[in-house]
């Protein structure tokens, strides 16, 4: 009887990892590109009938402005002006309901008084 329920222990513990380490339909996209010295990187996830949309930006001067603008399907989603915090960090968030056909997402990042940077994802 022991040596069944190591057996069997043992079996469920890797028919856990394997379930675990298996990969999601869906995985994360991630596209990144510098900007006046800085990293930004714009990460979309598919979420509950919709998509996470995540946009950081590091590296950057501590105390610079950025204005971030995320769109879909070009239209605005959401823009803000953001100060790199004390790590040179920024980030902004947003949901976004999935729309008919391919979906695009495009990040914008522009440092006050710099060029705009840009990258885009497409989602089918």
């Amino acid at each position: 009887m022991k040596k069944t329920l190591i057996a069997t222990t043992a079996l469920l513990a890797t028919a856990g990892t394997t379930a675990l380490v298996a990969a999601p339909a869906h995985a994360d996209v991630e596209r990144r590109g510098t900007c006046a010295g800085a990293t930004y990187e714009l990460n979309v996830d598919r979420e509950r009938g919709g998509f996470e949309v995540d946009a950081d930006i590091d590296n950057a001067r501590v105390g610079s402005e950025w204005r971030v603008t995320i769109r879909h399907d070009g239209k605005v989603a959401t823009s803000r002006v953001l100060r790199a915090d004390n790590e040179g960090e920024l980030d902004l968030d947003t949901f976004q309901r999935n729309t008919a056909g391919k979906d695009v997402f495009k990040l914008t990042v522009t440092p006050a008084g710099g060029a705009s940077c840009s990258t885009k994802v497409t989602l089918r």
